[in-house]
């Protein structure tokens, strides 16, 4: 079960990252245009954080199956002299969830925003930031915190 976790984790990453990176395009494109805010523009919002909230969830049960993190709680002490088991029980736990908060949060404000201008440029700045926060928080091959390849 565990391994399909983290297949199911690491493939839906991308899709965090697709659907972020087009909102955020969206957002911009949107917002320097002075485009009106259409229903996709509504469904790319929302699809958005509902993909960034399954992952969540996914990653939630890849927290509460993983060995490494059954060690760290056991073992904090110890576990936290290694970075790598500091990184996935800590560091990245709570940075992803920051980033799915701010998401969230970002994403209801945007829908309640009055004018078309104020919602893309709402869902811009707060997707950007939790964009930010999930690229540095994901183990990419070339992470200097830690790395793992592309897909599990």
């Amino acid at each position: 079960m565990y391994s399909t976790l983290i297949f199911l984790h690491s493939l839906t990453r991308w899709l965090v990252v697709i659907s972020l990176t087009y909102a955020i395009y969206r957002g911009y494109t949107g917002f320097k245009f002075q485009k009106t805010f259409t229903k996709t523009d509504n469904a790319v919002r929302h699809w958005t954080a509902t993909i960034a909230h399954i992952q969540l969830i996914i990653g939630i049960l890849v927290y509460t199956q993983s060995p490494s993190i059954k060690y760290f709680w056991k073992h904090t002490r110890e576990a936290l002299r290694n970075w790598d088991v500091t990184f996935y029980s800590l560091v990245h736990a709570l940075i992803m969830l920051l980033a799915i908060v701010l998401l969230t949060v970002g994403s209801a404000k945007s829908k309640r925003m009055p004018t078309d201008p104020e919602k893309f440029k709402t869902m811009l700045i707060w997707f950007f930031i939790a964009f930010m926060l999930i690229f540095i928080a994901i183990p990419w091959p070339f992470s200097p915190l830690s790395n793992r390849p592309f897909f599990r």
